[in-house]
């Protein structure tokens, strides 16, 4: 590996994130990342410098977000991000890594073995699979989908109440503007722009966080069922 692509030391800022027995598995799942992670096309090799700033720390604050003993699902998990880096620094919270490609889920199933991670599970399929049988308390999703097609996956894996924590970019304000009609035939409870992380990564981490609600056509159906009866 070339000089430019190796794993770097991690910041100060990793040590006051990951505390605890977080820290040894957050070094870990770097290494994991840097080595298989790469060799198996699921990170490219110039994100290896940046994986604690970029990947690892940016996605640990998202916990901030996140409720206490919630379930968790990981729509499209990929590498394990942020799924698996929820999973290492909050143990209270039980995450469903949801991935619908074999290489992605051996890659996963690998790593919560050898970081003995007995807060997650790994689930090889599509949220639209999953849809009626789970529900979540919280849905998170990172450069999955633009946040239209987001909602149409996360939403129907949420109880009402449940909220779906998008990690997005620059963009987010705009791809939450250009939801507002999805957002209102879903029947949100609210959709709004979170920051987190302030102090800790630079930039702090953009969401968009939507809190499910009881959609119009679920309450139809509920209707017609109670007039059946």
């Amino acid at each position: 590996m070339a000089e430019s692509e190796e794993l770097p030391d991690a910041p100060d800022a990793a040590r006051a994130v990951f505390t605890g027995e977080a820290w040894p598995r957050a070094r870990a799942f770097a290494e994991m990342l840097a080595g298989p992670g790469v060799v198996r096309g699921l990170l490219g090799p110039r994100e290896v410098p940046r994986i604690w700033d970029r990947h690892l720390l940016n996605c640990a604050v998202v916990a901030e977000a996140v409720p206490e003993d919630a379930r968790l699902v990981d729509i499209g998990s990929g590498a394990g991000l942020p799924g698996i880096v929820l999973a290492i620094v909050r143990p209270d919270v039980t995450v469903t890594l949801l991935e619908p490609l074999l290489r992605r889920t051996t890659f996963l199933e690998e790593c919560v073995e050898g970081l003995k991670l007995d807060n997650v599970e790994v689930v090889r399929g599509r949220a639209e699979e999953l849809a009626g049988k789970r529900d979540f308390d919280v849905a998170s999703a990172r450069a999955v989908a633009p946040l239209d097609r987001l909602l149409a996956w996360s939403l129907p894996l949420l109880r009402e109440g449940g909220q779906l924590l998008a990690m997005k970019g620059e963009r987010a304000a705009e791809e939450l503007d250009a939801a507002a009609q999805q957002l209102q035939a879903y029947g949100v409870h609210s959709a709004e722009l979170v920051t987190v992380g302030r102090g800790k990564v630079d930039p702090p981490a953009t969401l968009v966080r939507v809190v499910a609600g009881r959609s119009p056509a679920r309450s139809a159906q509920g209707a017609r069922r109670r007039r059946k009866r």
